[in-house]
């Protein structure tokens, strides 16, 4: 399945109306601010012109090996400037974009990219092997292009740097077309068009409380959300700085270094500031704003998180469906010594719609729980290949995030428990169902089911009950090292508890209830 809404002989009137694409913020971002610093990477510093000049370039490479509307490419690397310029690059020719999780497994990446049906799959050189063996199993991936570990162009090509433009692509066209994790075991393609990227920027630019001036460290993976901020920063003339991976010392180093003023991460990092790099003995006097994100972070660590780093707390709440947007609890309302206020995953972006309804749809009264639905420009067009989803994810109008939550009387919404069996683990979706079917291809497990149990560090833990096969026993630490093989280390569980049998609802369902109740009793929001 393709999607492209672009309507046949458009009228005036809609032509001149319509909406920016990102492709058009992308090429406004890059001709206003020549001079000024746009990427920092360790040694490497490339202002807005080398920037530019790079987008085009990797235009003609890619454009060389087929991109075009509507072509998909995939990529697989550590965070460098690169990781973006691609995706520009893809953007400008009208291609969609679709990144690849490096810490998955090949056959992960296989059923991504035969979903996806990528043509062009880019790599840095400490993937190409990787990249080649993928080639050699997805039919649709046709060319490989390798950027060099140091970065710049691939070796042996050399193109002319051109002008930009804005390209064919239409606001209603696929850009990004990003994977998350499926209750059945299989990823859903989410397809983002031009116009949810877009108003993600825009509205990012709004409501976010970025910096006048940003300077935004970005540590996690630029193929996936955190590149989300990179055309905000860009557009005001600011820097991206650019680090692989996170180390609790050297990110702190890099934020004294260069005065980094915003940046976005994930509770576990926090947590990891917190208990390993002593942030209060630093000099974070430039740090503006730290958003979290993925996942709501214990009121209690937050408030020690706010005394030894600073009042600097954001939190954005949204999922893949929406573009990340979604609710955001400013800065201003983190002064509070009311923990459960801080529990809080804020009020509606502006020009974000948002309901909580019960199961028939219907609004419920303030103070009581119902499914969060949201309407905004940010929305996706659906999941790729999976029309029932789509329709079950979109119905009556409306997004429905699966996540249950209830709204107090002066607007701020509280996210108390989830619709499925989906676990917030070190800022990565887990889903049950992929890690059960890891575990019973072992063979010395009979059944299994998986939870998320509550964790200070992790936010939850992926925690496994097991049976034995008949005259089998199960070895914990070789049971995870096997799930680590074959779905790689984020998917493996941090508890393994071997029992005789899985309690059961009297239809013969796994009661997972049960099985939560001793670990979420004293939690107040059962999601952490």
């Amino acid at each position: 399945m393709t999607h492209s809404a672009t309507t046949q002989n458009p009228s005036p009137a809609s032509t001149a109306s319509a909406g920016a694409t990102l492709s058009d913020l992308i090429v406004q971002s890059l001709t206003r601010h020549s001079s000024s610093e746009a990427f920092v990477a360790g040694d490497r510093r490339l202002t807005y012109t080398q920037v530019r000049d790079l987008v085009s370039q990797y235009m003609g490479a890619l454009g060389r090996r087929g991109v075009g509307l509507g072509v998909g490419v995939t990529m697989i690397s550590p965070n460098m400037p690169e990781s973006w310029i691609v995706q520009a690059a893809t953007y400008l020719l009208g291609g969609r974009f679709t990144g690849l999780q490096a810490l998955a497994s090949l056959q992960d990446h296989v059923v991504v990219c035969e979903d996806a049906e990528a043509s062009v799959l880019v790599v840095s050189a400490s993937f190409e092997e990787h990249g080649r063996q993928l080639l050699d199993q997805v039919d649709s991936l046709r060319r490989l292009l390798v950027v060099p570990a140091a970065g710049g162009l691939p070796e042996g090509e050399s193109y002319a740097a051109r002008a930009l433009d804005a390209g064919p692509a239409t606001e209603s066209d696929v850009a990004w077309l990003q994977y998350t994790g499926g209750t059945t075991g299989r990823p859903k393609g989410v397809m983002l068009p031009h116009r949810a990227m877009a108003q993600l920027a825009l509205s990012h630019l709004v409501d976010f409380e970025q910096p006048h001036l940003p300077r935004y460290l970005a540590a996690a993976p630029l193929t996936h959300a955190a590149v989300l901020s990179v055309v905000p920063t860009l557009l005001r003339g600011g820097t991206v700085v650019v680090e692989q991976g996170f180390d609790p010392d050297r990110f702190l180093d890099v934020i004294e270094a260069e005065r980094v003023n915003c940046l976005i991460g994930i509770p576990t990092m926090i947590y990891a500031l917190l208990d390993h790099a002593r942030p209060e003995t630093r000099d974070l006097s430039s740090l503006e704003v730290f958003w979290y994100a993925t996942g709501p972070m214990s009121p209690v660590r937050l408030t020690e998180a706010r005394e030894r780093i600073g009042p600097v707390f954001a939190q954005l709440y949204g999922q893949t469906e929406s573009t990340g947007l979604g609710t955001v609890l400013p800065r201003a309302a983190h002064e509070t010594t009311d923990l459960e206020r801080l529990g809080s995953c804020g009020r509606p972006v502006l020009g974000n719609r948002v309901r909580l309804v019960d199961d028939d749809g219907h609004d419920v009264p303030v103070g009581e729980v119902g499914e969060i639905v949201m309407r905004n420009r940010a929305v996706m067009l659906g999941y790729r290949n999976l029309p029932e989803q789509t329709d079950e994810a979109l119905k009556d109008g409306w997004l429905h995030t699966g996540d249950l939550a209830r709204q107090d009387d002066e607007g701020l919404l509280y996210i108390v428990d989830r619709k499925k069996d989906m676990i917030i683990s070190g800022g990565f979706n887990i889903y049950a169902g992929e890690v059960e079917a890891a575990l019973t291809g072992h063979p010395s497990v009979s059944s299994a089911a998986v939870i998320g149990v509550p964790d200070e560090r992790w936010g939850e833990i992926i925690t496994a009950f097991v049976v034995a096969r008949s005259g089998q026993e199960v070895d914990g630490p070789a049971l995870q090292a096997f799930v680590k093989r074959v779905k790689g280390p984020m998917y493996a569980p941090k508890k393994v508890v071997v029992v005789d049998s899985l309690p059961q609802t009297p239809v013969g369902k796994v009661d997972k209830k049960s099985l939560r109740a001793p670990y979420w009793r004293d939690s107040v929001r059962n999601v952490h």
